[in-house]
């Protein structure tokens, strides 16, 4: 409790909810005192090389046109050729490839999980930027290394407020209403709409982003309706054998307007079902994403014994965890989108491996002789979606 106050600047998580989450930006002094970056300006550049890594370099001066914007992987000769400034380059999701970055999560677990979008980090040099902007998601900036002057406008920009052709959403007219500057170990919160811009103020500047994102209105009501189409037969016809003479033939007759009425609403909306489909939908592997396997499938009782030897056992960062107790008292946990039952002590489990990211084999064995719970793991393994630290 006391590294979320220190993580809050002294408030509580009840106060920042209240009165900052969604609402207002925070800036919190060393609110991880003593911050070591756990990557290096060589590092990142290394993984922006790397085929399985999504990365960005922004050139905001030095390249073909202003703001250019090339995606990698990149060669390694592309940054002994850059220039001595105005640039960044952005590795998402690098939770995925270092461990410190995806427990660097875990001091934010007084926010649900299932909000969690990823970890990016950015290296610059002096006076690079990637252009005042706004964000339709929260995060957390951490200052890693070096230093970066952060300017805030509490007002959303509208289309017309954009630089047109570009393809970055950059401001064309920032008005500066607040300002800061952030040292190793500094964080700044910042709602969804506040436009902001960071510069970099010496060339070892890295910028850690934890950002939550929420699904849009709209995925979340095309994604059920779709999924709802399963009940239907969709390639059935509308018929209307009872059709009744009328008199007017542009009218939409009661008889016809009630029977698409009907339709309608036999779209199933029960609570149950709103809640297992939203679980799915929201751990389910994005479009363009995958999951890793373990190079070997194994069996429960040689997963047993590679527990044991490993001594622990990591939830991959390519996969989302999340459970619930419905109004029945069935506790159900979903990983990838796959939906697993879970009785006996299974909710403790499942507790466990929603909330943790890292599990000791002592603290799980307990649960070991179970056949179930010890299937479960083995089938979450072989999914990729717990892996030994060695693999």
């Amino acid at each position: 409790m006391n590294d979320i106050k220190t993580l809050l600047g002294g408030l509580s998580v009840a106060e920042f909810l209240d009165k900052y989450w969604q609402k207002e930006p925070l800036l919190i002094r060393q609110a991880l005192p003593g911050f070591q970056c756990p990557i290096t300006p060589e590092e990142l550049a290394g993984l922006a090389c790397e085929e399985d890594v999504e990365s960005r370099l922004i050139m905001e001066q030095g390249g073909a046109t202003p703001w250019q914007v090339e995606h990698g992987p990149f060669a390694e000769e592309r940054f002994t050729n850059l220039p001595a400034t105005h640039w960044t380059v952005l590795v998402q999701e690098i939770n995925k490839h270092v461990p410190e970055f995806a427990l660097l999560q875990d001091r934010f677990s007084f926010l649900p999980n299932w909000r969690l979008d990823d970890v990016m980090v950015s290296y610059a040099p002096e006076h690079g930027t990637v252009g005042p902007h706004a964000d339709n998601y929260d995060v957390f900036l951490i200052q890693g290394a070096g230093r970066r002057r952060w300017q805030i406008n509490r007002q959303e920009p509208s289309d017309d407020d954009l630089l047109p052709d570009l393809p970055l959403k950059i401001m064309k007219n920032f008005v500066v209403e607040e300002e800061w500057v952030l040292e190793p170990g500094d964080m700044l919160y910042l709602p969804p709409g506040v436009a902001h811009h960071g510069v970099s103020l010496n060339n070892d500047c890295i910028t850690i982003s934890v950002g939550y994102r929420a699904p849009t209105v709209g995925s979340i009501i095309s994604g059920y309706c779709n999924d709802a189409l399963n009940s239907f037969d969709v390639d059935a016809f509308y018929r209307d054998p009872d059709l009744k003479a009328q008199d007017a033939p542009g009218e939409i007759a009661l008889d016809a307007r009630e029977a698409f009425r009907e339709l309608i609403r036999s779209i199933p909306m029960d609570d149950e079902r709103i809640d297992r489909w939203f679980a799915s939908f929201i751990t389910d592997v994005r479009p363009g994403h995958y999951v890793p396997e373990p190079e070997e499938e194994l069996r429960p009782k040689k997963f047993k014994d590679e527990f044991k030897r490993h001594g622990e056992l990591w939830r991959s960062e390519y996969t989302r965890y999340a459970h619930y107790t419905d109004a029945a008292g069935v506790t159900r946990l979903y990983v990838a989108g796959e939906e697993y039952e879970m009785y006996g002590d299974g909710p403790k489990v499942a507790r466990m491996l929603a909330g943790q990211r890292v599990f000791r084999y002592k603290e799980l064995l307990p649960y070991l002789d179970d056949k179930d719970l010890l299937e479960l793991l083995t089938d979450l393994y072989n999914l990729g979606a717990l892996y030994f630290p060695e693999d």
